[in-house]
């Protein structure tokens, strides 16, 4: 081979590539199959959530956050709620904060996922795909018995939740959640020790605990370079100060790890639900203390023009909550990690402004430091195994 002939290449990866996981570009300059630097370019797919935000009142700023990250709507709701709540000074109700917390780890069950079944079938694994599929739809079956959405759910309120789960909702989660731990198993067998798999993940994509904090990055991502950080344990929320749960971490970094941390996240969600469906308390499902936030009872009573005049008194009202704060930051563990929701308030009925803090947006920025010096085949791996959503990236 005449090295002197041999020269850098600059290659395009993306955006409309079915392995960058949403519209991310990668700008790789490679020589030969190494990577030497590795570019990521974003805003493809920005649609201006948070300044939507600031023309809508808090509660109609609520379906904007089912388009975040859409792969765990449920999660993004409930972040958005808390920070309102932790706004206006409301404590919700008990029960409330169960069925919040069962439907938030079905939804990170569900993340998990399209993540196993996408990132097995980048590195060429299709059978689990399908095994991941297939349960996924259950799951969403039981979405749509509660909220009457699969995807984009809408159900949190601020102060609680839209309606009440019932036995039969109950019976058929308890019945999954029993048999999913087997279903793991299966995906496992399929892949936890194929010699392929093993050779595009074990030592591949390093990154240290040091480096992962430096990186600012959150959720299995940084807990599988051995980082014990959980908003659920550091900071609970809802009803995850009263289960109990481990949080997986790994050892050395690599993507090998950062799945094992998912795989182990799926025992850790079901053994969540469990205990919640064994301790859900009755009681009311939307706090007192927030009726003016609510709908009326009966719109098919009143004409048109009394419905938006009631809305608006509603909406006023909210004033009445917050005009003691300033400003004010909620997180909550999504399936990719810390998600905030930061709001600067003017004593109005709106956000002056809001901030959402994208564990996506983050974790785009670690692929450079992954990738360089890489083979390109490992970029796919690298992308799949920070299971980024560009929903949240490009908010």
């Amino acid at each position: 081979m005449n090295l002197e002939n041999t020269r850098e290449l600059i290659i395009n990866m993306g955006p409309q590539h079915p392995a960058t996981h949403g519209v991310l570009r990668l700008v790789l300059e490679v020589e030969g199959e190494v990577i030497k630097k590795c570019t990521p370019y974003i805003g493809y797919l920005h649609r201006g959530v948070e300044k939507l935000s600031e023309d809508l009142t808090y509660v109609q700023s609520l379906p904007l956050t089912d388009r975040l990250d859409y792969l765990s709507s449920m999660v993004n709701n409930v972040g958005f709620c808390i920070a309102v709540e932790k706004l206006m000074g409301i404590e919700v109700p008990l029960r409330a904060k169960f069925i919040r917390t069962i439907l938030s780890e079905m939804a990170r069950i569900c993340s998990h996922l399209v993540w196993i079944a996408t990132h097995a079938l980048d590195i060429g694994a299709m059978t689990v795909f399908l095994y991941a599929m297939r349960d996924r739809e259950k799951l969403l079956e039981l979405f749509e018995m509660v909220t009457g959405a699969r995807l984009t759910v809408s159900y949190p309120r601020v102060g609680g939740v839209r309606c009440d789960i019932n036995e039969e909702f109950i019976n058929e989660l308890s019945a999954f959640i029993n048999e999913f731990p087997k279903r793991v198993e299966e995906y496992e067998t399929l892949i936890d020790k194929n010699r392929v798999w093993l050779k595009r993940t074990k030592g591949v994509g390093v990154i240290t605990a040091e480096e992962a904090i430096n990186w600012g990055l959150t959720g299995p991502t940084l807990r599988g370079s051995g980082v014990y950080y959980d908003v659920r344990k550091f900071f609970p929320y809802d009803a995850y100060d009263m289960v109990d749960f481990e949080v997986p971490i790994g050892k050395n970094g690599d993507i090998y790890d950062r799945y094992k941390c998912r795989m182990l996240e799926f025992r850790q969600s079901a053994r969540i639900i469990k205990q919640c469906i064994e301790k859900l308390p009755e009681g009311a499902i939307l706090a007192e203390e927030s009726p003016k936030i609510r709908m009326p009872s009966s719109p098919l009573k009143i004409d048109k023009n009394d419905i938006q005049f009631e809305i608006y008194v509603e909406d006023k009202s909210i004033e009445d909550f917050i005009k003691k704060f300033t400003d004010i930051y909620a997180s909550v563990e999504a399936p990719r990690g810390e998600l905030g929701f930061y709001i600067v308030c003017d004593d109005s009925a709106k956000p002056y402004r809001m901030r959402v803090r994208a564990p996506s947006f983050v974790h785009a920025g670690v692929l450079p430091k992954l990738c360089e010096g890489a083979l390109i085949a490992d970029v796919i791996a690298n992308i799949g195994s920070i299971d980024i959503v560009l929903g949240e990236c490009d908010r």
